[in-house]
């Protein structure tokens, strides 16, 4: 709440990403605690479905939140978007005093401060070079830039464990991790966010910035996947119950990957919402029937007394997993979009050369993301009476469907990645 308010009221970019940032340390205390209370809350019997209903209820939010930002927006300006969950988050705390109890007493210990600077070091530099080598597309993998921010990342990462090793009160119990489920899960749930999640990003830019729809428009052709959740998540936490987790996360991550593969199949130029459709349905099923069972295995792997660390760990590899992701998969939009659209322009013979490669650069110099707006722009006008003009055009959407389909099979990869790591390493109880 109290980092709603200061975003709300910031006096520039500088203090909103600050404060923004402060806000993003308390909704990830949420995410997991709320978690860890769930799976505490209940016999092991009751606890899948109570994990489907909590699901339902995060993919609830997930749904609307945009829509109501969108409309917000529009009508009252953006800070009202963050000053809206004063009164929310102010019926929250106090739903959360009077409802929520103490379901295991933990003697207070030792915040261990090494650790969290040398976790926090190490997932920072890591995404920070992924950022950098996304963003500037002449930097190699060797660039110097991006290799020390990956070394900081490694020494860090390396530097935790071992301070994990010795602390008497660590952050992370990293015995933890000597279960194969609760590994599974964790695999599980990063190529989660790179794949599944991470994809939203560039279905997104396809809807808004070549299909032509709104921002409230392409938040209602989203929410087709989000709805999913609200009905199969309940019945999801029996299912489970039922199969096995294990089971259940790789049917459902299966499911995934064909909704994937659907779209790269139909898409084509020009974009049609049909052609997206059926894709969306099947990764709707899949972000309905995932999460739960990938919760349950990873707390259910772990002593009740670390359930709470548990799910920070779990929230923290599908955090990273979707920031991989949406930069790994813009490498792979940006690159296949500039193989195409170099062959593409190459078979144009009559201009001249040197509009040719103005042109060229323009293209590039916008890059994949621009969409119908590298058109609309001063300097693209100026070729607007090029007899080829509208070629071109088609030459860009196409460029970004082959862009679209190199994402998509590293997506589908992910995914797969996912589905053998559940199979192979999650264990339900009743198998051990």
């Amino acid at each position: 709440m109290i980092g709603s308010l200061a975003s709300g009221l910031a006096t520039s970019n500088l203090w909103l990403n600050l404060f923004r940032g402060f806000q993003g340390i308390g909704g990830a205390a949420m995410m997991s605690l709320s978690l860890s209370i769930v799976t505490s809350s209940f016999p092991e019997k009751q606890r899948g479905l109570a994990l489907g209903i909590w699901s339902s209820a995060v993919g609830l939010a997930v749904s609307i939140g945009p829509l109501i930002g969108g409309l917000l927006v529009d009508t009252l300006g953006w800070r009202s978007i963050f000053l809206i969950n004063l009164p929310v988050g102010l019926l929250a705390l106090i739903l959360g005093t009077i409802t929520i109890q103490d379901i295991t007493k933990i003697k207070s210990g030792r915040l261990d401060f090494a650790g969290l600077f040398f976790s926090t070091l190490t997932i920072f530099s890591m995404v920070f070079a992924l950022i950098q080598k996304e963003t500037h597309s002449d930097y190699a993998w060797t660039n110097w830039k991006i290799l020390t921010l990956l070394g900081i990342a490694l020494v860090s990462l390396v530097l935790f464990i071992l301070i994990e090793r010795k602390v008497k009160e660590p952050m992370i119990q990293l015995s933890m991790f000597s279960s194969r489920s609760f590994v599974g899960a964790n695999i599980a749930a990063f190529t989660l966010g790179a794949g599944l999640y991470g994809g939203f990003t560039y279905l997104s830019i396809l809807l808004q910035s070549y299909m032509g729809y709104t921002a409230f428009e392409t938040g209602l052709k989203l929410l087709l996947i989000s709805v999913f959740t609200l009905v199969l998540g309940p019945i999801t936490g029996i299912i489970s119950g039922k199969i096995g987790n294990r089971w259940l996360i790789a049917l459902a991550l299966l499911i995934g990957m064909s909704g994937v593969l659907v779209i790269n199949h139909l898409i084509k130029v020009p974009f049609k919402w049909n052609y997206l459709l059926p894709g969306f349905i099947l990764l709707g099923i899949s972000n309905a029937l995932v999460n739960p069972p990938i919760s349950n295995a990873a707390m259910s792997s772990v002593d009740e007394i670390h359930v709470g660390m548990a799910s920070g760990v779990l929230n923290v590899f599908r955090q990273v997993g979707i920031s991989f992701g949406v930069v790994m998969l813009g490498i792979s939009v940006t690159n296949g979009y500039n193989d195409s659209l170099n062959k593409s322009l190459a078979t144009i013979t009559s201009l001249p050369t040197d509009i040719k490669n103005q042109l060229t650069g323009l293209l590039h110099k916008a890059g994949p993301f621009a969409g119908q707006q590298i058109f609309e722009s001063a300097q693209a006008k100026a070729y607007s009476q090029i007899p080829i003009f509208s070629q071109v055009k088609e030459m860009v959407f196409g460029a970004y469907n082959q862009g679209m389909k190199h994402a998509n099979l590293m997506i589908a990869s992910l995914l797969l990645v996912g589905v053998l790591a559940s199979l192979f390493l999650i264990r339900d109880k009743k198998e051990l």
